[in-house]
């Protein structure tokens, strides 16, 4: 598998994500400045301009039409995709983590940290496809705080299926359900030990898997939020997805960042890592980073998947023929067992 190498950022990188078709790669950085690649060449398409300060979460609308990036300069942007032109500011109190689309594009949530007297908040945009762009406001139709009081910070944001509610995880490891009508909490798990890094959703949205600093990213059902499966490592993860055609979950870290610079490649333990779905067993890896993993994508089709890490790259894998016809191993099944159930049958 021989990956291409993307090289648009000049320091570490944040977020990867693909747009819903899977034709576009979304690329976010400390640099500021986010690049949007064809998924299928490796070629960079454009970028877009404007941000002071990291940017910190990146998504596109289901049509790929509009991109929401959220920032450390305070502010949430919304862009024209094809373009990068810039449609609507929309200013926070606090640096920006997380930004979601809902379903069916017409609104979007935000979470913030909490910034000298302020708190953090929760925060959702009502920009109608179609609108103009002059008429979006620039207060959120609803604010949920998460007071500074509780010590507790938001990382990632999504909305659930059909808009019914908004799943919130935390730097406390837990997952927080949010009522998006009236910013009730429905329901709170604790879902890790330490900080949830990220979370990834099945395309259904019927399954998330988390990644955590505690060196496990675990698989829960989205439903009545079910603990399913536990993925162990020896190391913090911070991304883990799920594959859309396999049994299959990648997961991506390393040693801490602040210890890069006196660890070779080679002990740092920066590769991605494969695991069985149902079986929660280590069956490969690819290497190539210099650094922790701090992003990854895999695309749609289940062809292809994007790694960034804290070196600057972004690495992007197109699996080998072998490994999409490959087979899963089903468990073997004990010969005397077999026995007992023909005797059963014949009686």
């Amino acid at each position: 598998m021989r990956p291409i190498l993307l090289k648009g950022h000049e320091r570490s990188i944040t977020v990867v994500k693909y747009n819903y078709d899977g034709d576009l790669l979304f690329t976010c950085s400390k640099d500021a400045i986010p690049c949007l690649w064809s998924a299928d060449t490796g070629e960079r398409i454009g970028t877009y301009n404007g941000h002071q300060g990291t940017v910190w979460d990146i998504d596109c609308c289901r049509f790929s039409e509009r991109v929401v990036t959220a920032s450390a300069d305070a502010t949430v942007k919304l862009w024209e995709c094809g373009s990068g032109e810039l449609l609507a500011d929309f200013p926070h109190r606090g640096p920006v983590r997380g930004v979601a689309w809902a379903d069916g594009s017409d609104m979007f949530a935000t979470i913030s940290d909490p910034f000298v007297e302020y708190d953090g908040r929760i925060s959702i945009y009502l920009v109608p496809r179609g609108g103009d762009p002059d008429d979006y406001a620039e207060e959120p139709i609803l604010e949920i705080e998460i007071p500074k009081d509780l010590g507790i910070k938001a990382t990632c944001i999504s909305f659930l299926n059909l808009n019914e509610a908004l799943l919130v995880t935390f730097d406390d490891g837990t997952v927080k359900i949010y009522d998006p009508q009236n910013g009730e909490e429905l329901e709170e798990v604790q879902v890790h030990d330490k900080k949830i890094n990220r979370i990834y959703f099945n395309r259904e949205k019927t399954l998330f898997i988390s990644s955590s600093n505690d060196h496990t990213a675990k698989l829960y059902d989205v439903v009545d939020l079910e603990h399913l499966k536990t993925y162990k490592t020896d190391r913090p993860v911070n991304a883990a997805v799920i594959s859309p055609t396999k049994e299959h979950i990648l997961l991506g870290g390393g040693q801490e960042a602040m210890s890069v610079t006196t660890t070779s490649g080679k002990t740092g333990k920066f590769e991605t890592r494969f695991f069985h779905l149902v079986y929660e067993e280590e069956f490969g890896t690819v290497k190539g980073h210099f650094g922790p993993i701090n992003a990854l994508a895999i695309n749609p089709d289940g062809r292809s998947y994007a790694s960034g890490a804290e070196d600057g790259y972004v690495r992007l894998h197109f699996f080998d023929k072998s490994y999409i016809d490959m087979k899963d191993p089903v468990p073997e099944v004990n010969e005397d067992d077999d026995d007992e159930g023909e005797k059963g049958m014949d009686q």
